[in-house]
């Protein structure tokens, strides 16, 4: 638990041409190597993500890629990743050789920024190799960029110092699962299931997140399984909240008493890392899907799928009975999500406790541009079990 994920980390995206010297300023910006520096053009290949403590920020997720110039027989292929990794951006560095800087692709790099609201910072790179009228001259033209060298451990410390109160301007407000739906001192229970699916001696990482929480706001938490629950809230003088599974909602919801709050682990990474209005907007389309419906199921991990595996198995199985009609669903697991998706008729995430904050509300936008409704797992299962308003009064107090 003393790790902050790389999900739960703010994304700092190094982006630029061949050859301008990203991964030594990636390595910079860290203070080891970790990206392979080299002469050669085209040396990093697939994005290489480090997890750093940007004193006095925070953790955040440092992230190399290739050259967006890349013209080798697997250059195409790079660049994309190069590109996908924007989805996930919170701010973006662009670097550029000061002897070489191409105004228009660094304009139609910061173009594609604007569309996703990403902000970055210019940075010209090698500038010991500069002559002080072009430095001078690129300075009064650029009066935001970062002026740095591999030599001059002082303008890596400006370019951190940006990194800072950029960031700082994009954080509004602590981002937390539940310490701002209860009060310190509160008493939730947490149901955690105990099936093939779970894995062997450890808790899932948004059960763990869940519990962390909890402790970081003073939130009492209990954790049980399903067949101890009706004892412990017995026990317990005072229950606020009770978290479980969504796969689990049509049997907890019959053991909690309509007194106490009931909710998921997934529809609280939803809200926290999504829009809840928009989610459960979205699930309402279900009762219009048409026949031979499109559907496209997306999970920020990947793994190894069982008989109860909840995405690929269980909600294709409860969404064709509910509906009663044919439903073709397709899969992206990870990071992969099409770009075009104006062929579904509905998108249904995960809780995305795998993916950065950034990634999810990309897609959210990417539906909502595309006029595609998108629900969640733990929304989607809460309105086939007929628990939809029961399970989403928590956000609404």
């Amino acid at each position: 638990m003393e790790n902050t994920p790389i999900s739960m980390r703010k994304h700092v995206t190094i982006l630029g041409d061949t050859n301008v010297g990203k991964s030594t300023l990636f390595n910079s910006i860290l203070g080891q190597d970790k990206s392979i520096v080299s002469e050669y053009r085209g040396t990093t290949t697939d994005p290489v993500i480090k997890a750093m403590e940007l004193i006095p920020f925070g953790p955040i997720a440092l992230i190399d890629t290739g050259g967006l110039d890349d013209v080798s027989q697997v250059g195409e292929e790079r660049v994309k990743r190069a590109l996908e990794i924007i989805d996930r951006t919170d701010l973006a560095i662009y670097a550029t050789d000061i002897m070489s800087f191409d105004k228009k692709k660094y304009t139609e790099v910061v173009n594609r920024l604007n569309k996703k609201n990403i902000p970055h910072i210019l940075v010209f790179t090698k500038c010991d190799k500069a002559s002080k009228t072009l430095k001078k001259d690129l300075k009064d033209r650029y009066k935001k960029a970062v002026f740095t060298s591999k030599y001059d451990g002082d303008s890596i410390t400006r370019l951190k110092n940006k990194m800072v109160e950029e960031l700082k301007k994009m954080t509004s407000g602590e981002e937390t699962l539940i310490g701002d739906l209860l009060p310190p001192n509160s008493t939730v229970i947490a149901v955690v299931s105990i099936d093939s699916g779970a894995p062997k001696g450890r808790l899932i990482l948004p059960q763990v997140q869940f519990i962390r929480d909890c402790l970081d706001h003073g939130i009492k938490c209990l954790v049980t399984r399903e067949d101890e629950l009706k004892d412990a809230i017995l026990e317990l003088e005072n229950v606020d909240l009770v978290v479980t599974d969504s796969q689990n909602f049509k049997k907890i919801d019959k053991l909690v008493p309509d007194n106490i709050l009931l909710t998921s682990f997934s529809m609280l990474f939803a809200r926290q890392k999504g829009n809840m209005d928009i989610l459960l907007e979205g699930v309402e389309k279900v009762k219009s899907l048409p026949k031979n419906a499109r559907v496209l199921i997306a999970e920020g991990c990947t793994h190894n799928t069982t008989h109860e595996d909840i995405g690929r198995v269980k909600i294709p199985k409860l969404l064709k009975k509910y509906t009663g009609v044919d439903i073709q669903f397709d899969f992206y697991g990870g990071h992969d999500f099409p770009e075009d998706i104006s062929d579904y008729n509905m998108v249904i995430h995960c809780g995305g406790c795998m993916l950065n904050k950034k990634a999810v509300e990309t897609r959210i936008l990417k539906c909502i541009s595309q006029d595609i409704p998108i629900t969640n797992y733990g929304v989607l299962l809460a309105y086939l079990n007929g628990i939809i308003e029961r399970s989403s009064r928590i956000f609404k107090i």
